[in-house]
Parts: C-alpha cells; structure tokens; sequence
C-alpha cells in the first residue's frame, strides 16, 4: 500500500516515522490515521495495531490494509506483566516510534510507559481537564458534557501517564455543544473533530521527530 516500506528483517534503519495504535472496537479513528499515512505528503507510517479485543473492527481494518494486527489481553497473556512485556517486545520490533491509544479500554502496563516515555498519546473525546478520568469514555463523556451544561465540547489529544486521561494536553480541537443536542449528536460532531486533529497532531508529531 501507498506509504508503507517493506518490512525486510535486515533493515538497520526504518525509513518513516512509525505509528501503532491500540484500539478496543470499531477504530475509525485507526481509519483516519491510516488514511493520512497513506498521502504522499505524510511524514509517518501506521505499521501495527494491537486490540485487546480480537474481533475488533481495528484488527479487520489492519488485515484489510494489509498492517500488522496483534491480539493482546487477560485472554492471551493471564499475567499482566507478561502482558506488558509482550506488547513492549511487539512495539519495539516494529521499531514504533509513537503509540497512539485511540478507544482503547485498558490501561497500559508499566514497562510500555517507561520505554515510552512522551511517546504514547491518546485521543479523549472532550475538552480534557474537564470529563476526563475513570469512567469518562465513550457516550458517558457525552453524557457529562450535556448534563454540566458546556456551551462547547471538542476533542484532546494528550499524553499518556500513569493515570487516566492526566496527561499534558498536546491538543485540541472544540466544536459547539448545540440546543437539542443528544449524546448521540454531540458524539457525532465530537468524532468529525478527532479524525481532523489526530492525523493532525500526529503527522506534527512526525515532522517534528524527522526534522
């Protein structure tokens, strides 16, 4: 495919800035950022996904595009170390140079944030600090933004710490919170948002790191 180099096991150097994503369910915004990567005027790669849902969308879409799709989770590895330690080796052979979680329900284990330090991201469906944390993801975000009465919503992009969604914000990209809206409407103006601003952020990413 368009933007991908050969995976040759002798390679020294990888040529392009290489992405995983971590995904839980449907992964449109794993689309999205394949999508970006594939432009002739991208500076990065997605190169593999790792779901802790093994019928994933996500895990179809890498199949479909042809990039490395990994299983991972309590299923396949009962200890969490192990668990963390298999997924680092995973990263680390692909030779990742960012994680981006994107709907991804698990936290991730401590020796992946050590190795990646600064180098895991996330996309939060709201305007982080505010409804973020345990418990905020998916429509309970929307449902909080609704309830708080916020005149404005939007999507962050941060990095990812020891703790949910405490991450310096890296960025973020607001839409209105309308009259009438529904967690359903909200979510679908707050996910148009976070399919522009996460190629965005990590082809920024990207041309920083190869600049």
């Amino acid at each position: 495919a368009a933007g991908r180099w050969p995976a040759a096991p002798d390679m020294i150097n990888h040529m392009s800035f290489n992405v995983a994503v971590l995904a839980s369910h449907t992964g449109t915004n794993l689309q999205a950022l394949t999508t970006a990567g594939q432009q002739p005027a991208s500076d990065f790669n997605v190169t593999l996904v790792i779901s802790n849902n093994s019928g994933s969308g996500a895990l179809a879409h890498a199949r479909e595009q042809g990039i490395t799709g990994i299983h991972l989770s309590g299923r396949t590895h009962p200890d969490p170390e192990a668990l963390d330690q298999t997924m680092l080796a995973a990263l680390r052979e692909d030779d990742v140079d960012l994680v981006v979680t994107a709907g991804y329900m698990k936290k991730i284990g401590p020796a992946v944030l050590d190795a990646y330090q600064d180098r895991i991201i996330n996309i939060h469906p709201a305007l982080l600090p505010r409804h973020g944390g345990p418990g905020m993801h998916g429509r309970h975000v929307h449902e909080a933004v609704l309830a708080s009465g916020d005149t404005l919503s939007g999507a962050t992009v941060h990095h990812v710490t020891a703790n949910y969604d405490e991450g310096p914000v890296i960025a973020q990209q607001q839409v209105p919170v309308l009259p009438g809206d529904t967690p359903d409407t909200l979510a679908a103006r707050v996910l148009q948002a976070e399919h522009q601003l996460l190629p965005a952020t990590v082809q920024a990413l990207a041309r920083a790191h190869t600049d």
